[in-house]
């Protein structure tokens, strides 16, 4: 049984051939690592390639999937485990748990939805598992900027920002995952006086 389960937040294959190839990549690592993969559970875009590229090489991937989405996104039947629950909240929920960390790949409004969303729980000390980006072909190199406007302006602390790993390549972002550690919540102990 692999020691960790990475969560993966996308969905649609996007533009350019990149994406697809850098999910099969990733979901290669992951395998051989022996780090399964949490994810939507659906065999359609990016999400359908990483599932079948860590199959492949042997490894184990648990999908969840709401039950209005089952049919639309197409559930992938051949997973180690799919869980089907009622709704997105429960989805996200339950993929957080499963999880031991976080990885989005480019994506749309959904990916950074839930990213942000992670990032958030974070912060509130929900949990404490390390949160990257895979920055394919420069996909976030213009989100990084405006993370780094938010702390100019005051509305986010340094330590906060840099709980978000971001790298283009996938071994090395894997291994700054490995070696974070997660900030102290906004409400405890020092952090607390200085929100």
């Amino acid at each position: 049984m692999p020691r960790a389960h990475l969560c993966l937040l996308w969905f649609l294959p996007g533009r350019i051939p990149a994406y697809a190839d850098a999910a099969a990549g990733l979901g290669r690592i992951l395998a051989g690592r022996g780090i399964g993969l949490v994810y939507g559970g659906a065999t359609v875009g990016t999400m359908g390639v990483i599932a079948d590229a860590v199959l492949e090489a042997g490894g184990e991937v648990h999908g969840v999937i709401p039950t209005q989405l089952f049919e639309r996104e197409i559930a992938h039947t051949g997973l180690t485990q799919l869980h089907e629950v009622g709704n997105m909240h429960q989805r996200k929920a339950l993929m957080a748990e499963l999880a031991d960390g976080f990885i989005a790949l480019p994506g749309g409004a959904g990916t950074l939805e839930e990213l942000f969303e992670v990032w958030t729980w974070s912060q509130l000390g929900l949990h404490s598992k390390p949160i990257g980006l895979l920055d394919v072909e420069g996909f976030y190199s213009r989100m990084t900027p405006f993370l780094d406007h938010i702390v100019a302006e005051g509305f986010l602390r340094s330590r906060y920002r840099d709980a978000i790993q971001i790298d283009a390549d996938a071994t090395r972002l894997l291994d700054k995952l490995a070696g974070v550690r997660p900030p102290e919540p906004k409400w405890s102990g020092a952090a607390a006086s200085s929100v």
